[in-house]
């Protein structure tokens, strides 16, 4: 009965795994409305920089290189001495004919220093269709024609999960194994079911629904603001509609301890902000479904071919929708599925440890409000 059991729940699990790719596979070759729902609107890319990262020079200059109507670009820094300014200030000379500018200074307007350094940047925004996008995200020359074209009838936010691309080292890849075929596998198949979720790297808003709510400083209320921002839409009977299809983010070199933190970090994050639908994630990825599969065939008396084969459909399946959206998909890449996979479980378990995560040398606590309740 038990080995039966085991069975019946390994197939569920794979049912539910290759549907999840079929869904993203589909989303994929989805074409929008040349005009969507608004129609082509002026919009602000609002930009917060802090420091330079390896790729920042090809990521902001992505910025300027927009094929969209009418648009403004602000970037957002908090002292003038950041070296990302002056980068800044060279592309906004190089592409004279694009209207953008720098916005120097911070407001303590939340616990979140991404809020405090964008909240000037909100204020002097020329448009009420506004575009918060970080500054490592690679924009495509349609990036701001997706987000617009995104945007439906019953939307309050549109957002979009990032991709790894051009991982350097196995750390590297390891990063994209689980930024890709997992987490934006997993937002994308859930905002096709009708739950979207936002996704910190792009949220793109009408400045009356955020107003509405409260203003910028109400995405400080949980530890990140994409987790407010998507509370306080569907709290006003909206929901959080995502691009088809994810963007990119250079990822570069990383190490194993880079990795960890980050989605640690992010871990953290979610459980802060819904803690119900973390306390599920210790099923995510292949090591519960694998392992009731290896159970079934102990207990069965099934060859172990069964188990490999099981493990092959499984991976396979991630491998067709790496090769299909032109995810990195090398060897190494490949490799790191099955690690990412050893790890999620330790990843839960170590959320547990402690609540409030450092982001950029700041340290972030949940809100008191939220502390005062049992931790899960």
């Amino acid at each position: 009965m038990i080995g039966v059991l085991a069975l019946l729940i390994a197939c569920g699990f794979l049912i539910a795994h290759l549907a999840s790719v079929g869904i993203v596979l589909w989303r994929l070759h989805k074409t929008p409305a040349p005009e969507g729902f608004i129609g082509l609107p002026r919009v602000t890319l609002l930009r917060p920089v802090c420091g330079l990262d390896t790729f920042d020079a090809e990521t902001l200059e992505s910025s300027f290189r927009q094929d969209y109507p009418d648009f403004e670009i602000i970037f957002c820094a908090d002292h003038p001495d950041d070296p990302a300014v002056a980068l800044a200030r060279r592309l906004i000379a190089a592409y004279p004919k694009v209207q953008a500018r720098v916005l120097i200074g911070q407001s303590a307007i939340s616990g979140n220093p991404k809020l405090n350094n964008l909240a000037k940047g909100w204020q002097a925004a020329g448009s009420d269709w506004i575009c918060m996008t970080d500054s490592n995200l690679m924009l495509p020359r349609d990036y701001l024609r997706k987000v617009v074209q995104s945007w439906g009838p019953k939307t309050g936010l549109v957002s979009g999960p990032p991709v790894g691309s051009r991982p350097s080292g196995l750390a590297g890849s390891l990063e994209c194994a689980f930024l890709n075929s997992n987490q934006a596998r997993l937002q994308l198949t859930s905002d096709s079911l009708g739950r979207g979720f936002a996704q910190g790297k792009t949220l793109f808003w009408n400045r009356r629904i955020l107003e509405r709510a409260g203003g910028l400083a109400v995405l400080g209320r949980y530890l990140a603001e994409d987790v407010s921002a998507t509370k306080l839409v569907r709290a006003q009977g909206l929901r959080v509609t995502l691009t088809p299809a994810p963007f990119a983010q250079p990822i570069g070199q990383r190490s194993f301890a880079q990795v960890w933190n980050r989605q640690l970090r992010w871990s953290r994050v979610r459980r802060d902000g819904f803690a119900a639908l973390f306390v599920m994630e210790v099923l995510n990825g292949a090591a519960v479904p694998l392992g009731a599969m290896a159970l079934a065939a102990g207990l069965l008396q099934l060859t172990p071919l069964a188990v490999i084969a099981y493990a092959v459909c499984w991976y396979g399946a991630e491998i067709v929708l790496i090769r299909r959206a032109g995810w990195p998909g090398q060897w190494r890449d490949l490799v790191a599925l099955p690690l990412r996979d050893a790890l999620l479980p330790m990843l839960w378990g170590a959320t547990f440890l402690r609540r409030g995560i450092e982001w950029r040398g700041n340290a972030m606590q949940p809100a008191p409000a939220l502390t005062e309740k049992p931790a899960l």
